[in-house]
């Protein structure tokens, strides 16, 4: 039911630590303007829908889309979000959740955590964020991550951010990590050659270009990142301490660690590394049109996990369709679902069960609205 793609010894030793032990889920949802590029993401079919989509996956996770929605799921290219995957397991195992307002373009629905920040300009601005934002949410990471590790076995750390694998390939080669052609998307076929063409103009004008591998971790964050990116480090970091962390995604979670590894030398933050994996679904380790397994092992030292969860048999075409390459991961599905075979046992069918069941109960209502 879970597979080690990296580090396999590592995943051994943490999936036996914390089978059967009890978790915690933190969903940091952020903005960044690289998302409204046309084409950029398929996590919303355009740019106006994608300014909605955290507010309405946050909404979901919340509520299990029981109540109308002020925020209704985006319709995407094709398929349904990932977050039907995350609240199935959320309302299973009766998880600890808390959303965190990482910096986003409209204000949330549910009850989230502020942690005043902003939403980020495009990467090609070079400018995403000022320093002391960047810095601020540092600190607002570490505080809570401390805070939610004393409470919990492990923290399950995820993400919802659209464009934000754009900016993971933004952060990785501003580390000097060679990524190019390697990160997913939602597409079915990755677009890395917008991608690249993004990175490449914002860390120019950003003058980090030719510095590429000795940009101080926090000025790159500033430059061409997320809000997201610097919450979960520092949250991963403190957490470490005294649970387990499991970072929920693919390409995004890949360029956190590498970005603790990074502030962990630059800053000399203790870090308990071995007690930090990544954890995704399958449809992102073994994605075709990227190489999530060589990412990992070139960024070195990370366990990546994935869930053996399959959509093949299932009754709904907006869930079969995962199986062709579309939408992959998000909301931290991945890391979720192996939460749910780690606490309870529960197998990929019986996983598969639960989430139609989901959406059985939520089709009326989105019918209603239309």
């Amino acid at each position: 039911m879970i597979y080690i793609y990296s580090q396999w010894h590592k995943g051994q030793r943490w999936l036996r630590r914390y089978q059967g032990k009890n978790p915690t889920f933190a969903c940091i949802l952020g903005f960044t303007a690289t998302g409204l590029i046309p084409g950029i993401s398929a996590a919303g079919a355009t740019p106006q829908e994608r300014e909605y989509t955290a507010n309405a996956d946050a909404e979901f996770l919340a509520t299990g889309g029981l109540v109308q929605p002020k925020y209704p799921l985006p319709n995407l290219i094709a398929g349904i979000s990932p977050v039907v995957i995350s609240r199935a397991v959320v309302e299973t195992l009766n998880l600890p959740t808390y959303l965190f307002n990482a910096g986003l373009l409209h204000p949330p629905s549910v009850d989230t955590i502020d942690l005043g920040g902003v939403a980020a300009n495009c990467v090609t601005s070079g400018a995403a964020m000022s320093l002391n934002t960047v810095e601020h949410l540092l600190q607002q990471g570490l505080q809570w991550g401390e805070k939610l590790a004393k409470t919990t076995d492990y923290l399950v750390i995820a993400e919802c951010v659209v464009g934000g694998t754009t900016t993971a390939l933004s952060l990785l080669t501003g580390l000097g990590i060679e990524a190019r052609g390697m990160v997913n998307s939602s597409h079915p076929c990755c677009n890395h050659h917008q991608k690249w063409s993004i990175v490449e103009q914002g860390l120019k004008q950003a003058g980090l270009w030719e510095h590429r591998g000795m940009v101080e971790p926090l000025t790159l964050v500033a430059a061409v990142g997320d809000p997201m990116q610097i919450v979960a480090t520092g949250m991963a970091i403190a957490a470490s301490h005294n649970a387990g962390v499991l970072l929920a995604g693919g390409t995004q979670m890949l360029a956190v660690y590498a970005l603790i590894m990074a502030l962990t030398q630059n800053l000399h933050l203790s870090t308990k590394v071995e007690e930090i994996v990544v954890g995704t679904t399958r449809w992102v380790a073994e994605d075709s049109t990227g190489n999530t397994v060589e990412l990992a092992n070139r960024i070195g030292g990370v366990s990546l996990l994935a869930t053996g969860l399959s959509f093949t048999t299932s009754k709904y075409p907006s869930l079969r369709i995962y199986e062709q390459g579309y939408v992959k991961e998000g909301v931290g599905a991945g890391g979720c679902a192996i939460a749910a075979h780690l606490k309870e046992g529960i197998t990929s069918i019986e996983l598969l069960t639960l989430i139609e069941n989901l959406w059985a109960n939520y089709l009326p209502l989105k019918m209603n609205s239309g």
